[in-house]
């Protein structure tokens, strides 16, 4: 964390489409998070990689999700901001809710601030995080006693409210490390 916050920042990563210039979405999703220490916000950490099924249930294929804690002077408009250029500097091209993608990056929690539609660019904490496994798995990784700023609610007691049909494995295909790191 940096000296600007005693609380962490937290970003989501997610992809289920092969990039045209990286061999899988993890390697996306590791390219951009590189990129996002080049911008500013550098990557402390981040969780175990997961497999996870897509939200709603549908044919897609799995995604590839992790969370990573980040420190930066950006303010969480700005910090937004940066993560929509990202996404755009990869190709994501926003169609319809919940469609396949290449990328998308999300600003989950910043500093446990709270901030609803209207009063910014930034909605704080994320929306739906509290009801998405791919995101509160990760989390848990980092942050094992996170508690949502709004509700108050433990993370152990979201992942438990979870629907059974949220799946997040850890991934563990060969080559790929497993567990938390650093990019």
């Amino acid at each position: 964390m940096d000296n600007t916050g005693d609380r962490p920042i937290f970003v989501g990563a997610g992809a289920n489409l092969p990039h045209p210039s990286y061999a899988s979405p993890r390697e996306t999703l590791q390219a951009a998070l590189l990129e996002l220490d080049r911008r500013g916000a550098r990557v402390l950490r981040h969780s175990r990689w997961y497999r996870t099924a897509p939200v709603p249930v549908s044919d897609q294929p799995w995604y590839v999700n992790v969370v990573a804690e980040i420190s930066t002077s950006l303010s969480a408009d700005d910090l937004l901001m940066t993560l929509h250029e990202i996404e755009d500097l990869f190709g994501r091209v926003r169609s319809v809710p919940n469609a396949p993608r290449l990328i998308d990056l999300d600003l989950l929690d910043y500093r446990g601030e709270t901030a609803a539609r209207g009063t910014g660019r930034a909605i704080l904490p994320h929306p739906r995080m509290a009801g998405r496994a791919f995101v509160l798995r990760p989390l848990a990784d980092l942050a094992p006693a996170w508690r949502h700023p709004l509700s108050g609610a433990a993370i152990h007691d979201l992942l438990k409210a979870l629907p059974a049909d949220q799946v997040a494995q850890p991934f563990l295909a060969a080559g790929l490390p497993f567990g938390p790191g650093r990019v």
